[in-house]
């Protein structure tokens, strides 16, 4: 897929708060993009930018080589979805898509067969006479895409477009959106703070925070290789390991030390010579635990550790372990009948193991990012254990 919006070096400011800073962004022809962060990192402030509801201070975006910075909305085939949908409460279901064809005064016998098209494809034939009050959340938010469609739009801009929704809809919605878009082809930028919403929906994602891009890159790429530890802390759960690199173990692999920890070895994709620090990011489900000590191979750690916390889940269990300084989250999937099983439990002696691979060198790394993660209540104890 060609680069096809293309967001050059844009800035926007609002007084002394920069909300956006000199973001560059290319997207492809026919993607499902997504800008995820935080609230206040920026991702709507951009979107609306795209919209032309704002104007930049600086920088420009181009929509398959035209220059739209200066247009306005009405000018650029761009439309949005907003959160609150913007339904006509007067009008129904077929009048609230059909008002933007009828603004143009295109016939009437062409505007009801892109209507009916329409009706089908967010499947609201049922619902077309129907007002806005008389329809759910989801049918509301699949008038407000028709009516977004219909207008043919070259990039359709989608404002947090589930946030109200109850989560079973949402996850419905998520269905919907995703075969909607493999059927119309456009290109299609999502705003969200919801990672479980990017991640599912996303052929690419670009991930905010104070108004800057931490990273760009698949779902895959996103949480398997962060580059930043806002990125490994803000994509689900992760733990945080500070060290420093020893000797190569051969072209691709280093060991480490870390404080309270033997001599680690982890893949060495960034190129860190011995004696420079360095900030691992490892998933919970990288982990295994146990209360024996298993046999693996050289590309495996192996460190035994106390059990602080434990929290079944059904699917699976949390464990919290303690290894000296460091209170470790680890993932354990129920593949076997657990109630055949011994349970490990509060204060078990345990060992843990992951893979060299599993481990990540980030390149940026701040203590505060620890804090966008999840632990439990300190001192579960017991109680905890047996929840």
């Amino acid at each position: 897929m060609a680069e096809f919006l293309e967001i050059e070096n844009v800035s926007k400011s609002f007084g002394s708060l920069c909300a956006v800073d000199k973001v560059s962004l290319s997207i492809r022809r026919g993607e499902f993009f997504s800008l995820l962060g935080p609230s206040g990192c920026g991702k709507t402030t951009l979107l609306r930018m795209l919209a032309g509801f704002e104007r930049p201070d600086s920088g420009r975006i181009l929509l398959d080589g035209q220059d739209l910075t200066s247009l306005p909305p009405n000018k650029r085939k761009v439309n949005t979805i907003f959160q609150s949908y913007a339904l006509f409460p007067h009008l129904t279901v077929r009048q609230n898509i059909a008002f933007g064809l009828q603004v143009q005064k295109l016939p009437k016998a062409e505007i009801d067969a892109q209507v009916d098209k329409m009706l089908g494809l967010v499947q609201l034939e049922a619902e077309a006479d129907k007002k806005p009050a008389l329809i759910s959340g989801g049918q509301k938010q699949r008038v407000a895409v028709a009516r977004a469609l219909i207008m043919k739009p070259q990039v359709l801009l989608l404002d947090e477009p589930l946030a109200a929704l109850d989560l079973k809809l949402r996850q419905k919605m998520l269905l919907e959106l995703d075969i909607i878009h493999d059927e119309v082809g456009i290109t299609f930028v999502y705003v969200t703070h919801d990672q479980g919403e990017a991640m599912s929906l996303s052929d690419r994602i670009a991930v905010m925070n104070r108004g800057k891009t931490e990273q760009v890159g698949t779902p895959t790429e996103i949480y398997e290789a962060p580059r930043s530890s806002f990125v490994a802390a803000f994509i689900g759960d992760t733990n945080f390991f500070e060290g420093e690199a020893r000797e190569l173990v051969d072209k691709e692999y280093s060991r480490l030390k870390i404080e309270g920890f033997p001599d680690l070895v982890c893949f060495n994709d960034k190129n860190i010579s011995a004696g420079n620090p360095v900030y691992l990011s490892i998933r919970p489900e990288k982990f295994g635990i146990g209360r024996a000590k298993p046999t693996l191979g050289a590309r495996h750690n192996i460190v035994p550790g106390r059990v602080e916390d434990v929290i079944y889940l059904g699917g699976m269990t949390k464990y919290w372990v303690r290894v000296d300084e460091y209170k470790i989250a680890i993932n354990q999937q129920h593949n076997r009948f657990y109630l055949d099983e011994e349970p490990i439990r509060w204060n078990d002696d345990v060992w843990i193991w992951w893979h060299a691979d599993d481990g990540f060198m980030l390149e940026r790394y701040s203590e505060a990012d620890e804090n966008l993660m999840s632990l439990p209540p300190e001192s579960l104890g017991e109680e905890g254990a047996e929840a």
